[in-house]
């Protein structure tokens, strides 16, 4: 059994006898002294994949549900179409945009080191890394005689539409590291 509090974008767990995929978790917390905080979750059934949302409290408990993990590795997407194959069999699975939410944008053909979420021999989402590393495509040039605190600009990143903040000492083409749970940058690769 895990708490309300500790569900995470791609997490399974079970509310009234459905299993559910975590797709998406707001925090909220309320002004008033000694108020709860509060998670909005959204979810998806696993089975008929409709939309699911509930507000929880921190403390409440939500069921764990038994899956297992194996790498998998992004090979293409084909219109609203996303082909995973599994690194130890070779199998390929498929998930639709919605079912991957905003983590589609992170994705690259031959992307690796996914975590696959399997119920029943059946993918039903994935776990990106924490970090992944993009070259700079486009970004204003340095500034000459900028104040000496740190400045951030938006920078269009390849492989897709992410555009993150960066250091104003970042240049076109260099490659930086990007935490996916965020959009910030981390450091240079």
């Amino acid at each position: 059994m895990a708490r309300a509090s500790e569900l995470k974008s791609g997490s399974v767990c079970e509310i009234k006898g459905k299993q559910y995929f975590v797709k998406h978790v707001e925090t909220k917390n309320p002004s008033a002294r000694g108020a709860a905080t509060l998670y909005k979750v959204i979810f998806n059934e696993i089975l008929t994949k409709q939309k699911y949302e509930e507000t929880f409290k921190g403390d409440d408990i939500i069921g764990d549900v038994q899956y297992a993990t194996n790498d998998v590795q992004f090979l293409f997407s084909d219109g609203d179409m996303y082909t995973f194959m599994d690194i130890s069999d070779y199998s390929q699975h498929m998930l639709s945009k919605s079912d991957l939410g905003e983590q589609a944008l992170w994705l690259r053909d031959g992307l690796e080191g996914i975590e696959g979420i399997i119920i029943n021999d059946v993918l039903v989402g994935i776990h990106l890394p924490n970090t992944l590393e993009f070259t700079v495509e486009d970004t204003a040039p340095r500034m000459k005689g900028a104040t000496a605190t740190k400045s951030f600009k938006p920078a269009h990143l390849s492989g897709g539409n992410i555009t993150v903040n960066v250091p104003d000492y970042i240049e076109n083409g260099e490659v930086i590291k990007v935490h996916t749970g965020t959009k910030e940058y981390v450091s240079r690769a």
